[in-house]
Protein backbone atom coordinates (compact mmCIF):
# COMPACT_ATOMS: atom_id res chain seq x y z
CA UNK A 1 0.00 0.00 0.00
CA UNK A 2 2.76 2.16 0.69
CA UNK A 3 4.47 1.86 -2.42
CA UNK A 4 1.18 4.05 -4.28
CA UNK A 5 2.39 6.87 -2.78
CA UNK A 6 5.94 7.61 -4.73
CA UNK A 7 4.50 5.83 -7.39
CA UNK A 8 2.13 8.38 -8.09
CA UNK A 9 4.35 11.44 -6.76
CA UNK A 10 6.92 9.44 -9.82
CA UNK A 11 4.33 10.03 -12.12
CA UNK A 12 3.14 13.71 -11.14
CA UNK A 13 7.12 14.51 -11.65
CA UNK A 14 7.08 12.70 -14.82
CA UNK A 15 4.33 14.80 -16.18
CA UNK A 16 5.90 17.66 -14.75
CA UNK A 17 8.84 16.78 -16.44
CA UNK A 18 7.28 17.07 -19.63
CA UNK A 19 5.30 20.04 -19.16
CA UNK A 20 8.31 22.20 -17.96
CA UNK A 21 11.24 20.79 -20.10
CA UNK A 22 9.47 20.07 -23.48
CA UNK A 23 10.03 24.11 -23.40
CA UNK A 24 13.69 23.75 -23.57
CA UNK A 25 13.42 21.30 -26.45
CA UNK A 26 10.54 23.31 -28.53
CA UNK A 27 10.26 26.99 -26.83
CA UNK A 28 13.04 28.20 -29.11
CA UNK A 29 11.24 26.41 -32.23
CA UNK A 30 7.53 27.78 -31.12
CA UNK A 31 8.96 31.39 -30.57
CA UNK A 32 10.65 31.20 -33.97
CA UNK A 33 7.99 29.80 -35.20
CA UNK A 34 9.03 27.21 -37.16
CA UNK A 35 7.48 23.90 -35.49
CA UNK A 36 3.79 22.57 -35.01
CA UNK A 37 3.51 21.66 -31.63
CA UNK A 38 1.36 18.99 -32.12
CA UNK A 39 3.71 17.00 -34.30
CA UNK A 40 7.01 18.06 -32.57
CA UNK A 41 5.51 16.85 -28.99
CA UNK A 42 5.38 12.93 -30.46
CA UNK A 43 8.70 12.38 -31.86
CA UNK A 44 9.80 14.64 -28.28
CA UNK A 45 8.13 11.98 -26.47
CA UNK A 46 10.04 9.08 -28.81
CA UNK A 47 13.44 10.27 -28.33
CA UNK A 48 13.23 10.78 -24.04
CA UNK A 49 12.55 7.20 -24.17
CA UNK A 50 16.10 6.77 -26.70
CA UNK A 51 17.73 8.85 -24.57
CA UNK A 52 17.06 7.16 -20.92
CA UNK A 53 18.02 3.81 -22.68
CA UNK A 54 20.60 4.57 -24.38
CA UNK A 55 22.30 6.91 -21.94
CA UNK A 56 21.11 7.17 -19.08
CA UNK A 57 22.50 4.82 -16.76
CA UNK A 58 25.51 6.90 -15.38
CA UNK A 59 23.04 9.48 -14.26
CA UNK A 60 20.37 6.91 -12.99
CA UNK A 61 23.47 5.61 -10.49
CA UNK A 62 24.55 8.62 -9.35
CA UNK A 63 21.44 9.88 -8.05
CA UNK A 64 20.41 6.31 -6.67
CA UNK A 65 22.69 5.19 -4.98
CA UNK A 66 25.73 8.13 -4.70
CA UNK A 67 24.17 10.74 -3.05
CA UNK A 68 21.83 9.10 -0.25
CA UNK A 69 20.90 5.17 0.64
CA UNK A 70 17.47 5.36 -0.29
CA UNK A 71 14.43 3.25 1.21
CA UNK A 72 10.66 3.76 0.67
CA UNK A 73 10.24 6.57 3.08
CA UNK A 74 12.87 8.53 1.94
CA UNK A 75 11.71 7.98 -1.70
CA UNK A 76 8.11 8.27 -0.66
CA UNK A 77 8.66 11.78 1.49
CA UNK A 78 10.96 13.02 -1.34
CA UNK A 79 8.80 12.90 -4.13
CA UNK A 80 5.93 14.09 -2.58
CA UNK A 81 7.95 17.45 -1.79
CA UNK A 82 9.22 17.44 -4.89
CA UNK A 83 6.23 17.25 -6.97
CA UNK A 84 4.06 19.56 -5.01
CA UNK A 85 7.21 22.48 -5.81
CA UNK A 86 7.21 21.65 -8.75
CA UNK A 87 4.24 21.30 -9.94
CA UNK A 88 3.33 25.06 -8.18
CA UNK A 89 6.32 26.77 -9.70
CA UNK A 90 5.10 24.91 -13.16
CA UNK A 91 1.69 27.01 -12.74
CA UNK A 92 3.23 30.24 -11.72
CA UNK A 93 5.13 30.07 -15.39
CA UNK A 94 8.60 30.32 -14.34
CA UNK A 95 11.03 27.76 -15.37
CA UNK A 96 12.26 25.24 -12.56
CA UNK A 97 15.67 22.86 -12.62
CA UNK A 98 13.56 19.11 -11.35
CA UNK A 99 17.45 18.27 -10.40
CA UNK A 100 17.51 21.00 -8.17
CA UNK A 101 14.58 19.88 -6.20
CA UNK A 102 14.87 16.59 -6.46
CA UNK A 103 18.28 16.61 -4.95
CA UNK A 104 17.86 19.13 -2.55
CA UNK A 105 14.61 17.13 -1.16
CA UNK A 106 16.55 14.05 -1.48
CA UNK A 107 19.69 15.03 0.75
CA UNK A 108 17.52 17.23 3.21
CA UNK A 109 14.91 13.81 3.94
CA UNK A 110 18.10 11.50 3.66
CA UNK A 111 20.34 13.87 6.95
CA UNK A 112 16.80 13.77 8.60
CA UNK A 113 16.34 10.13 8.59
CA UNK A 114 20.08 9.59 9.74
CA UNK A 115 21.00 8.06 6.55
CA UNK A 116 24.06 8.25 4.95
CA UNK A 117 24.38 11.49 2.63
CA UNK A 118 27.70 11.76 0.60
CA UNK A 119 28.32 15.37 0.62
CA UNK A 120 30.89 15.25 -1.60
CA UNK A 121 28.92 13.52 -4.43
CA UNK A 122 26.30 16.53 -3.61
CA UNK A 123 29.05 18.98 -3.32
CA UNK A 124 30.18 17.81 -6.87
CA UNK A 125 26.42 18.21 -7.92
CA UNK A 126 26.33 21.78 -6.86
CA UNK A 127 29.54 22.52 -8.49
CA UNK A 128 27.89 21.37 -11.92
CA UNK A 129 25.17 23.07 -11.54
CA UNK A 130 27.15 26.51 -11.07
CA UNK A 131 29.53 25.53 -14.14
CA UNK A 132 26.92 24.10 -16.76
CA UNK A 133 25.06 26.84 -17.65
CA UNK A 134 28.30 29.03 -18.56
CA UNK A 135 29.19 26.37 -20.35
CA UNK A 136 25.88 26.66 -22.54
CA UNK A 137 26.79 30.27 -22.53
CA UNK A 138 30.03 29.78 -24.28
CA UNK A 139 29.11 26.87 -26.52
CA UNK A 140 26.15 29.09 -27.67
CA UNK A 141 28.12 32.67 -28.16
CA UNK A 142 31.19 30.19 -29.73
CA UNK A 143 28.46 28.78 -32.10
CA UNK A 144 26.64 32.18 -32.59
CA UNK A 145 30.11 33.60 -33.80
CA UNK A 146 30.94 30.69 -35.93
CA UNK A 147 27.79 31.27 -37.89
CA UNK A 148 28.43 34.41 -38.78
CA UNK A 149 32.09 33.67 -39.87
CA UNK A 150 30.31 30.71 -42.05
CA UNK A 151 26.54 30.60 -42.85
CA UNK A 152 25.95 33.94 -43.42
CA UNK A 153 27.64 34.17 -46.18
CA UNK A 154 25.24 31.68 -47.71
CA UNK A 155 22.51 33.13 -49.96
CA UNK A 156 19.52 34.28 -48.13
CA UNK A 157 17.22 31.52 -49.24
CA UNK A 158 20.04 28.99 -48.03
CA UNK A 159 20.21 30.23 -45.01
CA UNK A 160 17.20 30.16 -43.75
CA UNK A 161 16.23 26.57 -44.91
CA UNK A 162 19.73 25.43 -43.27
CA UNK A 163 18.70 26.80 -40.29
CA UNK A 164 15.28 25.54 -39.86
CA UNK A 165 16.89 21.80 -40.00
CA UNK A 166 19.84 22.83 -37.51
CA UNK A 167 17.03 23.99 -34.69
CA UNK A 168 14.76 20.93 -34.91
CA UNK A 169 18.05 19.09 -34.99
CA UNK A 170 19.23 20.96 -31.98
CA UNK A 171 15.66 20.50 -30.55
CA UNK A 172 16.28 17.16 -30.53
CA UNK A 173 19.54 16.80 -28.92
CA UNK A 174 17.74 18.34 -25.77
CA UNK A 175 14.77 16.26 -25.78
CA UNK A 176 17.38 13.09 -25.82
CA UNK A 177 18.96 15.00 -22.92
CA UNK A 178 15.67 14.78 -21.44
CA UNK A 179 15.66 11.56 -21.39
CA UNK A 180 19.63 10.89 -20.71
CA UNK A 181 19.59 13.08 -17.97
CA UNK A 182 16.40 14.59 -16.26
CA UNK A 183 14.21 11.73 -16.40
CA UNK A 184 17.48 9.26 -15.60
CA UNK A 185 17.55 11.37 -12.31
CA UNK A 186 13.90 10.79 -11.08
CA UNK A 187 14.82 7.03 -12.12
CA UNK A 188 17.68 7.08 -9.99
CA UNK A 189 15.71 7.00 -6.60
CA UNK A 190 12.79 4.58 -8.16
CA UNK A 191 15.00 2.06 -9.49
CA UNK A 192 17.35 1.28 -6.10
CA UNK A 193 14.45 1.77 -3.87
CA UNK A 194 13.39 -1.53 -5.51
CA UNK A 195 10.09 0.32 -6.81
CA UNK A 196 9.81 -0.42 -10.35
CA UNK A 197 11.83 -2.50 -12.94
CA UNK A 198 14.23 -0.47 -15.62
CA UNK A 199 12.12 -1.34 -18.44
CA UNK A 200 8.82 -0.36 -16.93
CA UNK A 201 9.99 2.25 -15.21
CA UNK A 202 11.81 3.52 -18.41
CA UNK A 203 8.28 3.39 -20.40
CA UNK A 204 6.24 4.74 -17.91
CA UNK A 205 8.57 7.39 -17.12
CA UNK A 206 8.91 8.41 -20.92
CA UNK A 207 4.46 8.14 -21.70
CA UNK A 208 4.09 10.43 -18.38
CA UNK A 209 6.73 12.92 -19.50
CA UNK A 210 5.02 13.03 -23.21
CA UNK A 211 1.16 13.88 -21.70
CA UNK A 212 2.67 16.37 -19.70
CA UNK A 213 4.32 17.72 -22.78
CA UNK A 214 1.28 17.39 -24.75
CA UNK A 215 -1.18 18.60 -22.47
CA UNK A 216 0.33 20.97 -20.04
CA UNK A 217 3.57 22.78 -21.79
CA UNK A 218 2.50 25.70 -23.83
CA UNK A 219 2.57 27.95 -20.43
CA UNK A 220 6.49 27.22 -19.99
CA UNK A 221 7.30 27.28 -23.59
CA UNK A 222 6.06 30.93 -24.30
CA UNK A 223 8.80 32.21 -21.08
CA UNK A 224 11.26 30.13 -22.97
CA UNK A 225 10.22 31.48 -26.15
CA UNK A 226 9.96 34.79 -25.58
CA UNK A 227 10.92 35.68 -22.28
CA UNK A 228 14.50 35.94 -22.41
CA UNK A 229 15.56 37.71 -25.22
CA UNK A 230 13.86 37.76 -28.93
CA UNK A 231 15.03 34.91 -30.92
CA UNK A 232 15.06 34.07 -34.71
CA UNK A 233 15.96 30.99 -36.41
CA UNK A 234 20.07 31.51 -36.39
CA UNK A 235 20.26 32.23 -32.58
CA UNK A 236 17.80 30.17 -31.51
CA UNK A 237 19.61 27.43 -33.53
CA UNK A 238 22.86 28.30 -31.82
CA UNK A 239 21.20 28.83 -28.18
CA UNK A 240 19.77 25.10 -28.34
CA UNK A 241 23.23 24.00 -29.99
CA UNK A 242 25.05 25.30 -27.36
CA UNK A 243 22.36 23.99 -24.31
CA UNK A 244 22.38 20.42 -25.90
CA UNK A 245 26.30 20.61 -25.97
CA UNK A 246 26.39 21.16 -22.41
CA UNK A 247 23.99 18.94 -21.35
CA UNK A 248 25.49 15.82 -22.88
CA UNK A 249 28.67 16.22 -21.32
CA UNK A 250 27.84 16.43 -18.33
CA UNK A 251 25.74 13.12 -18.70
CA UNK A 252 28.26 11.78 -20.34
CA UNK A 253 30.25 12.48 -16.77
CA UNK A 254 27.18 11.08 -14.83
CA UNK A 255 26.03 14.38 -13.36
CA UNK A 256 22.69 15.14 -12.88
CA UNK A 257 22.49 18.96 -14.30
CA UNK A 258 19.12 21.11 -15.28
CA UNK A 259 18.72 21.52 -18.68
CA UNK A 260 16.06 24.68 -18.47
CA UNK A 261 19.33 26.54 -16.58
CA UNK A 262 21.22 25.39 -19.82
CA UNK A 263 18.89 26.70 -22.26
CA UNK A 264 18.82 29.99 -20.07
CA UNK A 265 22.25 30.15 -19.99
CA UNK A 266 22.64 29.51 -23.27
CA UNK A 267 20.02 32.55 -24.94
CA UNK A 268 21.40 34.90 -22.35
CA UNK A 269 25.00 33.58 -24.30
CA UNK A 270 23.31 34.63 -27.87
CA UNK A 271 22.03 37.99 -26.04
CA UNK A 272 25.36 39.05 -24.98
CA UNK A 273 26.22 38.74 -28.84
CA UNK A 274 23.66 40.76 -29.66
CA UNK A 275 24.10 43.50 -27.29
CA UNK A 276 23.08 42.86 -23.62
CA UNK A 277 20.15 45.53 -24.25
CA UNK A 278 18.12 42.61 -25.62
CA UNK A 279 18.23 40.29 -22.58
CA UNK A 280 15.32 40.22 -20.38
CA UNK A 281 17.60 40.86 -16.96
CA UNK A 282 14.44 40.90 -14.67
CA UNK A 283 13.64 37.32 -15.95
CA UNK A 284 17.64 35.99 -15.84
CA UNK A 285 17.54 37.67 -12.36
CA UNK A 286 14.39 35.92 -11.23
CA UNK A 287 15.72 32.70 -12.31
CA UNK A 288 18.42 32.83 -10.59
CA UNK A 289 16.70 33.89 -7.15
CA UNK A 290 15.00 30.85 -8.16
CA UNK A 291 18.34 29.01 -8.26
CA UNK A 292 19.30 29.43 -5.13
CA UNK A 293 16.11 29.28 -3.21
CA UNK A 294 14.62 25.81 -4.88
CA UNK A 295 16.94 23.36 -3.74
CA UNK A 296 17.22 24.98 -0.31
CA UNK A 297 13.44 25.12 -0.08
CA UNK A 298 12.98 21.09 -0.90
CA UNK A 299 16.23 19.93 1.75
CA UNK A 300 14.24 22.13 4.57
CA UNK A 301 11.08 20.97 3.85
CA UNK A 302 11.98 17.53 3.09
CA UNK A 303 13.98 17.71 7.10
CA UNK A 304 11.21 18.92 8.64
CA UNK A 305 8.66 16.64 7.76
CA UNK A 306 11.14 14.01 8.41
CA UNK A 307 11.49 15.41 12.09
CA UNK A 308 7.47 16.19 12.55
CA UNK A 309 6.71 12.47 11.44
CA UNK A 310 9.07 11.14 14.01
CA UNK A 311 8.12 13.45 16.21
CA UNK A 312 4.60 12.53 15.44
CA UNK A 313 5.09 8.52 15.79
CA UNK A 314 6.32 8.73 19.36
CA UNK A 315 3.53 10.52 20.68
CA UNK A 316 0.42 8.24 19.06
Amino acid sequence: MLEIIPIVAFILIAIAIGSNDTSNALGICIGCGIIKFQKAVILFGLIVLMGVFLHGQKVINTVGKDIVSVNLSILSISFVVSASIIIFSNWRKMPLSIHQILIGSLAGTGAASEAVVNYMKLGEIILSWVVSPFIALFFSFLTYNLMERTLSKLPFIKIERTLRILLIMSGFLIAYNTGANELATVLGPVLYAGLLDRTPAFVLGALFIFLGAFFLSYRVIETIGKGITALDPYSGFAAQFGAGCSVMLFTFLGMPISTTYCIIGAISGVGLVKGMGTVNMVFIKKTLRNWFLAPMLAFIIGFVIVIISEFAVKFV
